[in-house]
């Protein structure tokens, strides 16, 4: 068995090497660029907006019957949030620090500033193209938009991205977020992983059989609870070691830019992990989040895609920061410099926390990643099975749901560093046709923006 995982992993660890190379950075980030360019800094000039439209909706607008879709825009991005929200924010942000150094954290911070462009893109695109299913339900996501927007001969695209979305989901859905929980309840509880497994099993199965209104309920319900609790006691924490902020942030600049880095090529590293991971987190460029922008009622596209792109500012800009400011703060030594420490992970984030904030410190990321994970386990559920539909078919939607549930057990009891990397490949894997089709309609996504403000203007559309 171990012959097995040790070969696996070798060859996730090259396959992921080739996928998150040059060329991906070059796309994710040069796609953001690109759509931040053309849409005239839509994702700074408009985030106040974009900010009102998601959570003080105006009674003008207020998502009715007359609207298509499934859900309201507030549900629906705190679905995507349920998915974005998890152990990226705090396992994820302390692997990038720990192998790429405090300087991923910035990268971290680039990647979410020029995502927002691309999940506005990816929104737009969703609710464009998206379809009614034979249930009556709204189904989109980049597979729709890559077969309905660029035509057939694209649809081996599509079944590309979506046989990607299928395994992804088993990986940065479900096994990479009960593992986290596993280890982080194992370090503050000494709970065996084992018993979370099956717990966390259990509250899945339960929730999942409701569709996309019983997921969009829980997410509605969780996220902006445990958002708001581990940003508060974040600032806390920050607030109280206020002494170590100004060298963590300069630490975290100087290392992103670093002479040694350069010279010593670790500034390919820092900027891989501090990509990797903020794509991991926040899923800007991935095309999951627009699988549940979709399912919104909405009265133009560009309406829920605004919404869309709220969230990577909340998941990336507000919440990875936190984490990433306060483990550098954490990890630095007498001189201003940073210690390597021997721990990684959810692990590290946890002990990090409880250093700083003693008695207290350690339950804040405990609760937090365990609610968080688990939302996401659930927004995942709703990703994953969308694309297996699209490539299997309605029949197969419950004998996905079944395996989708086994692997959160499974998830508890494999290596961490095997989960990560299969995580990483897979992300990469299904970014790849999502960004080609946003490029390719990137016409589209201006068109659309334009006729939006336009009708706004002329009073067709409420403000």
């Amino acid at each position: 068995m171990q012959w097995f995982l040790d070969n696996l992993k070798a060859f996730f660890e090259t396959i992921s090497g080739w996928v998150w190379g040059p060329v991906m950075l070059v796309l994710l980030v040069g796609t953001g660029i690109l759509l931040t360019v053309m849409l005239k800094g839509l994702q700074f000039t408009m985030l106040g907006y974009a900010l009102k439209q998601a959570f003080v909706p105006s009674k003008k607008h207020e998502d009715g019957e007359d609207h298509e879709g499934d859900i309201s825009h507030f549900a629906a991005l705190m679905t995507a949030l349920s998915a974005t929200i998890g152990t990226g924010n705090i396992a994820g942000v302390a692997t990038a620090v720990v192998t790429g150094g405090p300087g991923a954290v910035f990268w971290m911070w680039m990647t979410a500033v020029f995502g927002m462009a691309t999940k506005y893109g990816e929104g737009v695109l969703a609710v464009k193209y998206r379809v009614t299913n034979s249930k009556g339900e709204m189904s989109g996501g980049p597979m729709y938009y890559i077969e309905n927007g660029l035509g057939k001969n694209w649809k081996w695209m599509a079944l590309a991205f979506a046989l990607f979305g299928t395994f992804a989901s088993f990986g940065i859905g479900s096994s990479v977020q009960s593992n986290s929980v596993a280890q982080a309840v194992q370090t503050s509880f000494g709970v065996e992983p084992v018993y979370t497994g099956i717990t966390l099993t259990v509250l899945t199965a339960i929730v999942v059989l409701g569709g996309i209104k019983g997921i969009a309920k829980a997410a509605s319900f969780i996220v902006p609870a445990m958002a708001v609790f581990y940003v508060v006691g974040g600032i806390s924490i920050i607030v109280i070691n206020s002494d170590a902020l100004v060298p963590a942030v300069k630490l975290i600049f100087s290392d992103a830019f670093s002479a040694q880095a350069v010279a010593g090529g670790a500034i390919g590293t820092v900027i891989r992990y501090g990509v990797a991971r903020g794509v991991f987190s926040n899923e800007a460029g991935m095309g999951s989040a627009p699988i549940a922008a979709a399912a919104a009622k909405t009265d133009h596209p560009v309406r829920q895609a605004l919404v869309s792109m709220t969230g990577t500012f909340l998941d990336t800009i507000v919440v990875c920061s936190i984490t990433g400011i306060i483990l550098v703060m954490g990890l630095l030594g007498a001189g201003g410099e940073f210690v390597k420490p021997e721990l990684s992970g959810a692990a590290l984030t946890t002990v990090t926390f409880q250093k700083m904030l003693p008695g207290i410190g350690g339950w804040i990321v405990t609760i937090g990643l365990i609610f968080f994970a688990y939302s996401t386990i659930l927004g995942w559920c709703y990703y994953g099975e969308k694309c297996a539909v699209y490539v299997f078919g309605e029949k197969f939607a419950g004998l996905y749901r079944v395996g989708y549930v086994s692997s959160v057990m499974l998830g508890t009891v494999l290596s961490l560093d095997l989960v990560w990397l299969a995580s990483d490949t897979f992300n990469g894997l299904m970014a790849l046709p999502n960004l080609i089709a946003l490029l390719l309609m990137i016409k589209v996504i201006v068109n659309e923006t334009r006729d939006f403000k336009q009708k706004v203007k002329d009073g067709a559309l409420p403000h």
